[in-house]
């Protein structure tokens, strides 16, 4: 008989994590559900893509965390030229109903526009607004006369205007435009802020 040749393979638990070691000179990292479900919870990404990443940084997950955002960065980049003519209006009203806040947020198909994902990030977008009062959307609104007048640096002065470039008020680590672009990425579709409007008793 000819002779079989058989290849062993050993797990080892380390800090919940499983590595796998198979055949020679290859190595394969299996990383905890636990861990996975966490990275999804805080990209959104989906399970495959959580576990394949995972694996790839050894189960580092801000440095996979980093990978997904830079992937949906190039993701929004390739999808910006499309047309968003679908949506829906995100609203939010302060407890006490003296400040309200409407933001209209476009998409390319009616299916995303119905989607749980797109809804709450519109109604996000509403309640940020009425948090930090932005004035414009982009900065392309912005112009040398309005910093000048403000007596503010231009950084200043569009961190505090400028939705986009606002820090997301539930998460400071991510700015509106970073969590746009993450949306993007998620639902495959352009995503687009087109107007907002924010309404307070005696302003």
């Amino acid at each position: 008989m000819p002779l079989r040749r058989t290849i062993h393979i050993a797990c080892i638990w380390i800090n919940s994590r499983k590595y796998r070691f198979t055949g020679r000179g290859s190595t394969t990292v299996a990383v905890s559900i636990e861990l996975v479900k966490e990275l999804r919870e805080r990209t959104g990404a989906g399970i495959k893509e959580c576990r394949d990443i995972l694996e790839q940084t050894g189960g580092d997950i801000n440095k996979a965390i980093e990978i997904l955002r830079e992937r949906g960065i190039e993701a929004a980049a390739k999808k910006a030229s499309r047309e968003a003519n679908e949506g829906l209006i995100g609203v939010y009203v302060h407890y006490g109903s003296r400040i309200a806040a409407m933001v209209e947020l476009s998409c390319e198909t009616d299916f995303v526009a119905r989607t749980a994902e797109f809804g709450q990030l519109a109604n996000d977008l509403a309640q940020h607004i009425v948090a930090l009062n932005p004035r414009f959307i982009s900065v392309n609104e912005v112009t040398d006369e309005m910093i000048a007048e403000s007596g503010q640096s231009r950084q200043a002065f569009i961190e505090e205007t400028v939705l986009l470039e606002q820090k997301f008020i539930k998460d400071p680590a991510r700015t509106i435009e970073e969590k746009i672009k993450e949306a993007i990425a998620k639902l495959g579709e352009n995503i687009v802020v087109r107007r907002f409007i924010r309404y307070e008793v005696g302003a």
